[in-house]
């Protein structure tokens, strides 16, 4: 990259699962790189930053990371629990670097929350000390969810009274920053600051969508692609330990039992999910590639930076 050329704000593409985000941040650096810039992935997926879990998750595969370089992608052990207070930092220094060392950052993701941890200041809950989430999680596994409740419900009755008795993540979360000295209250502000325009740095965001009826036919022979090949990866991972936030990954529990169709439906609901977090993102380029390949699509979003560069 000419180091006297203008830098390039940050890149974000943001869209459901299945509408083949990967794919398409491979054509756009490639047309990056004919204009001299040397791109880099920097994924924002909740899921994929489990190592062991690449299949389930389609995480970037040899491949595609040889066709572009993907960071944040298969680096923690799927025993391990990770939350976006852990990521944010991570991301902010992954993009940094890469405009320090002159590289255009591409961030792609499924994960709205994850989205935005990595392009603004969030202000998230501290991640517990080593050892905290561990030995309550043993808790919780000896004795139950709902004894562990009853110990909530004594310490923070009205937090309590929102968390049903056996929605374990919730409880050793609330719990979690009880234990730190940190309230477990939502702070209420009259600001949202996770829709904020306020980004860290100047971003262009692009949202990828599709017809719902393609979308959805693209989820489903994706699904089967996952479930014929997805097993043994689940199994061994299940037998390692799997910690809570990896076996959160849509259709883990339904690989393991066998059901096709529950990954299918989890699929779907992942999908629309991400469509409502979509039409909240400000300041959204969307880009519609229903009728287009990746190499036309990347047209479409070159032009829409463009535009915006010089909008």
């Amino acid at each position: 990259m000419n180091p006297a050329r203008r830098r390039r704000p940050v890149i974000a593409l943001f869209g459901p699962t299945g509408v083949g985000k990967t794919e398409l941040a491979i054509a756009l650096a490639a047309r990056l790189r004919a204009l001299g810039e040397d791109p880099v992935a920097i994924s924002a997926d909740a899921m994929q930053v489990y190592r062991g879990l690449e299949t389930l998750t389609a995480a970037p595969t040899p491949a595609e990371r040889r066709q572009l370089d993907h960071q944040l992608v298969s680096f923690v052990p799927v025993t391990r629990t990770f939350s976006v207070g852990e990521y944010m930092p991570l991301a902010h220094r992954a993009v940094d670097a890469a405009l320090e060392s002159g590289r255009t950052p591409i961030v792609v993701g499924g994960t709205g929350l994850y989205v935005r941890a990595a392009l603004c200041e969030l202000d998230l809950r501290p991640a517990p000390p080593p050892g905290l989430r561990a030995a309550l999680e043993a808790r919780l596994a000896e004795h139950g969810p709902e004894e562990l409740h009853r110990e909530l419900a004594a310490r923070a009755p009205a937090l309590a009274a929102r968390i049903p008795p056996r929605d374990r993540s919730r409880i050793v979360r609330a719990l979690e920053l009880l234990a730190m000295g940190v309230n477990p209250e939502p702070v209420r502000t009259g600001r949202n600051r996770l829709w904020t325009r306020e980004t860290r740095l100047p971003t262009v965001l692009v949202g990828v969508v599709m017809a719902r009826e393609n979308l959805y036919e693209r989820i489903g022979r994706r699904a089967e692609r996952i479930f014929a090949r997805a097993r043994d990866e689940v199994v061994a991972a299940d037998a390692a330990g799997a910690s809570r936030t990896a076996r959160q990954a849509i259709g883990f529990e339904e690989v393991l039992r066998g059901d096709l169709e529950g990954l299918k439906r989890q699929s779907r609901r992942l999908a629309k999910a991400q469509l409502t977090w979509l039409r909240k993102l400000p300041d959204l380029a969307t880009v519609d590639v229903t009728d287009l390949d990746a190499e036309r699509a990347a047209e479409r979003i070159l032009a829409q930076l463009r535009r915006r560069e010089h909008g």
